[in-house]
């Protein structure tokens, strides 16, 4: 009875053996599922972030790019050019004409109109009804 009761014990300690293994094997698939879904959007979303790439090289070229490139850098030197001029190309010849003209509109006798005396009227302001505008709605790029 005892020698039966051993192996029962022991038949019963494989067939735990075996369901661990088999649930482990389970847990493991379960994490590669996940694991092969997450790497499936990832795809997803990387083949739509190309497709949004081919778009826009398809609208710009790359000569666009280079002409708009060459008119800022175009119009970044002109503003420097003008900068150069404001800041110190003036000398004190300039300067001192400058400051003589200035001078010269100040104390220029200027004709202002007459203000009237009287008070002005006080108006109320009337309640103006507020327009409900509806709100734009944003559309997902494709």
């Amino acid at each position: 009875k005892a020698l039966l009761l051993l192996k029962k014990k022991r038949y019963q300690e494989q067939l735990l053996d075996r369901t661990e293994n088999q649930i482990s094997n389970l847990e493991r698939m379960v994490q590669d599922i996940e694991f092969t879904q997450i790497e499936m959007k990832v795809i997803e979303g990387l083949k739509i972030g190309n497709e949004c790439l081919n778009k826009m090289h398809q609208v710009m070229s790359i000569e666009e790019v280079e002409r708009i490139i060459g008119e800022t850098q175009d119009a970044v030197e002109y503003q420097r050019q003008i900068d150069e001029i404001l800041a110190g190309s003036l000398t004190q010849e300039d300067e001192d004409a400058i400051l003589e003209e200035l001078n010269a509109i100040t104390q220029e006798q200027m004709e202002l109109p007459e203000v009237p005396s009287e008070p002005l009227p006080e108006k109320i302001p009337e309640a103006s009804p507020v327009k409900n505008r509806p709100k734009p709605e944003l559309v997902a790029a494709s």
